[in-house]
This record gives structure tokens, sequence and C-alpha cells, in this order.
């Protein structure tokens, strides 16, 4: 979809849609929608969010039919929102073969967030994950976005807004590719690819080398497939001149498993196949390096990926065995289903020895998350109050919800092991907690951020704003702390 910014006024607008944006509880409505007063006044367009009423011929306008689009109350209406909206909007035109729309910024709204929201939510919206269906006579997209508004960072927001949306699209795309499909070799040749492509430095570690360094807990989940590992490292550095006086060097660390029978510790048939989406803590760290090379924050960030497939071959750990860490630290497996947290204990070691002064990793990684928070916000375990502040202001300018859960000592009772220095599971209470202690183990001394977006990364069915699949959160609250620690 080409997204464009224009600084014409609605009514000369002459495509096929135009969106105006209406919330609930306005008093008299003024500008463009004052055509529409009886409407809105009697509630027959109420405003609320996701309502959208389609005019055709509207009296005073150029374009063929207008949108109007419900906003909620204005009081709450944010950046967020506006994603939101310009997502349900583009869903909503194309599915009726509508090609080309705009969508105007009302005075109030004509600044670089909200333009950046609109872009971005456009994108999000005109994506489908149908690449692989051979009759696509059913799909529809829009080809035309165009946002109208004459605030003056708004061009800049339009194309933060397209960077961002395109990067979302790119990791969701990943995400959605059938296991057979996407091994991790393809990972890591498709990150490589992306890599070349944005100019980001780029590295990918194969099993003779991470036998060589010592990455035994992530070769041990590997052990059962056919499909040998990868570690995938992607390096963003500042041009010269562009740094900012921070000394942060952050490291984002994705679990990337690209499929997850659970190995010995099968899990059950039903649903198995959404364990293709046990790579997405991957895909929104890879997505998030394309997006941070365009924008350019003034600090050092470097992506780690370990991508294995988790299969029961005749080669597979057992429970009961013991792997050695990169980081020297032993550990009992005692359930092979809990495997991403061994994965990423090693990539946690290794962003500590290239010189990362602050940790966020994003997982895939408990039930018990789920159980606990649903699909509404994703699991936050911090161990520095300071740096989680910083994560806080991110993800709620981005509006991805989180919610911080606890790390108090006594649950490391639950870690220990009789033979080993840990259990990789913790037993069936606080699931997502012990997980998170196991991870802290390899991250401390280090500022360091969990997030177990178990419940979040993807969503089951589809959305006004979203078609059904991977959500590729937290990839926007990633890049937005870059820039926040940038200043």
């Amino acid at each position: 979809m080409e997204i464009r910014w224009e600084t014409q006024a609605g009514t000369d607008y002459s495509g096929s849609a135009l969106i105006l944006c209406v919330f609930e509880g306005d008093g008299p409505v003024a500008g463009p929608l004052q055509g529409f007063e009886e409407w809105t006044a009697s509630g027959e367009i109420s405003g609320k969010t996701g309502e959208c009423t389609l005019i055709h011929r509207p009296a005073g306008f150029k374009a063929a039919r207008v949108l109007l689009a419900g906003g909620g109350k204005r009081e709450q209406f944010g950046p967020p929102a506006m994603r939101k909206l310009a997502g349900t909007a583009v869903r909503f035109l194309k599915a009726k073969g509508i090609s080309k729309a705009a969508l105007v910024l009302e005075q109030a709204l004509s600044t670089s967030d909200y333009a950046s929201a609109a872009a971005e939510g456009a994108l999000l919206g005109n994506y489908e994950g149908d690449r692989l269906k051979t009759d696509k006579s059913a799909s529809k997209f829009m080809d035309e976005f165009a946002i109208l508004g004459s605030g003056e960072d708004v061009e800049a927001g339009v194309t933060r807004g397209r960077i961002l949306g395109e990067a979302q699209n790119w990791a969701r795309e990943l995400a959605n590719e059938p296991p057979n499909l996407m091994t991790p070799t393809v990972l890591a040749e498709r990150a490589g690819e992306m890599a070349a492509q944005y100019g980001l430095g780029c590295e990918i570690f194969d099993e003779a080398k991470m036998r060589e360094l010592g990455m035994g807990a992530l070769l041990g989940v590997a052990l059962g497939s056919a499909e040998p590992p990868r570690f995938i490292i992607l390096r963003y550095v500042p041009e010269s001149g562009h740094a900012s006086k921070s000394t942060v060097h952050l490291g984002l660390v994705g679990k990337g498993v690209t499929f997850d029978t659970g190995g010995i510790s099968i899990k059950p048939a039903e649903n198995m196949d959404k364990m293709k989406y046990d790579m997405c803590g991957s895909t929104a760290v890879l997505g998030a390096m394309r997006a941070i090379a365009q924008l350019k924050p003034g600090i050092p960030v470097t992506a780690l990926v370990p991508t294995v497939e988790n299969m029961p071959g005749s080669r597979s750990q057992r429970p009961g065995d013991i792997v050695k860490t990169l980081s020297g630290k032993t550990v009992e497996v005692l359930n092979t289903d809990a495997e991403g947290r061994l994965i990423l204990a090693d990539a946690l070691t290794y962003a500590q020895r290239i010189g990362c002064t602050h940790l966020v990793d994003a997982a895939t990684l408990t039930g018990a998350c789920v159980v606990a928070l649903g699909s509404v916000n994703t699991g936050t375990f911090a161990s520095d109050d300071a740096f989680f502040g910083q994560w806080q202001a991110a993800s709620t300018a981005e509006g991805e919800k989180m919610w911080r859960m606890p790390l108090d000592d006594e649950y490391k009772e639950l870690l220990k092991s009789p033979f080993a220095d840990l259990h990789n599971i913790g037993g069936r209470y606080g699931g997502a907690i012990t997980a998170a202690l196991f991870l802290k183990e390899f991250a401390d001394p280090l500022p360091w951020i969990h997030l177990d977006i178990a419940g979040t990364a993807y969503i089951e069915e589809n959305k006004s704003f979203m078609a059904k699949g991977p959500t590729a959160l937290p990839l926007r609250s990633f890049v937005r702390l870059a820039t926040l620690i940038s200043g």
C-alpha cells in the first residue's frame, strides 16, 4: 500500500472514500462534519469506537463516499486509538472493494504522533495472511492511503508510521509462514537479507560455532530435529556524529522456536498447529531492527535470536538430562516443553559477553502467563525499576499494554535441583514467575526486562482493525525504547 501525506482540505479530496473521525458525545459539529449534524444529533451516528457509517455522494464533498469512523470519547482518544481507527476504516472499506482512501486529521490531531499512528494502522489493517492461497479472488487490498493534515511535523509522522507499519507486517509475514517453509535456516536467511537491505551488521552462528562457544542449553533443545539450529546477531550502530551521549548498549533477545512440539514432553494434538507462532518473539525483535535501521536512534542496538525446532526425534534430549549453559551453570531438564528459557539463557549470556548494558527479551514462554493475564496484557518482569520506568513510558506511548509481575526471591526455591544448579521448571504454581526467575539467572547483573508474550503474540480471530494471526507485539515498544533512551 502506498502511504502519502497531503495538505489539501478534505472537501477537495476526489478519491474513492474520505474518512472523517467522529467522537462520542461531541457537542455541535463543525467543519466537514457539519453536513451530517442531523444524523449525529439524532444518535444515528454515535461515534462509538469501531462504528463505521458509509455515506455515498455526500453534498459538499468531491469524494465519492465519506466514511464516518467512530473514535470513542474524545478525551480518551490518543495515538493508539487512532491506530485502531485507521485499521478499522481500511478493513471496512477494502471489504467493499474500495482501493483508494484518505483520512482527515482535524487541527487538534494534526501532530506527528497521530499521523504516525494513522499511517501505521492503515498498513496493519491492510495486511492479510493469505500469501499461500492459490485462489485470491476473495482477497481485497487497498492500494493508496492518504493522510490529510497541516501540522508541521505531520509529514515526518507519516514517514515514521510507514516504517513501523511495514516492519510489523514483515514480522507478521515471517511468523505466519508454515513450519515446513520457516525453519531456523530460513529465518536466518531472511534476517540476513533484511540486514543487507537496511545496512545492519549481521552474523549467523551455525551448530559448530555454537558448540565451540559452549551453548549447551541451546544445542540441547535442537537435538531432536533434523533442522539445524542457528544463532542470529544483528547490529545497529549510530552514524558518526549522530550518537547520543547515552552509554546504553541495548540488547534485544527474541525466542525463535520455529515449531514447538514440546519434544519428548509432547504437547496435545489440539491447537499444536499454532506452535508455528512460538517464534513470535524473534520476529518482533527482527522487525524492530528493520525499523531501527531506518529511524536511526542515537544508541547502539543489538538483536540476538536463538532459533531452533523442538522435535521428539531419536536424538532428543530427555526429561532428566543435564545440560551445561554458556554461562557455565548446569540445568536439569525436567520438561522438554520448557525449551524457550533454555535457548534464551545462552542468548542472554552471550549478549553480556558482547557488551550489551541493558537487556529486553520477548518470548511466547508460558501458558501460565496466559491464564494470569489473558490476551490483553503482556506479562512484564523487570530487575531494575529505572529501566522498567523507561519501558513503561515506551510501551504506554505505543499502546502495547504491559503488566508488571513479581520476581520475589521466595519463588527461586522452586527452581532448586539436587543434581544441577537449576531445574528448567518450577512446578505447577507461579509458572510465569519461575520461568522469568530462571532467565534472570543469566541476565544478572544487568538491568533486564522479560516479556512473556504468550497471550499477546497472536490473535485467534479477525479484529475490526487487524487480521487474525501474529500481532508483531512488542515491536513498536522496542523501537520507542531505543528512541527514548537516545534522548
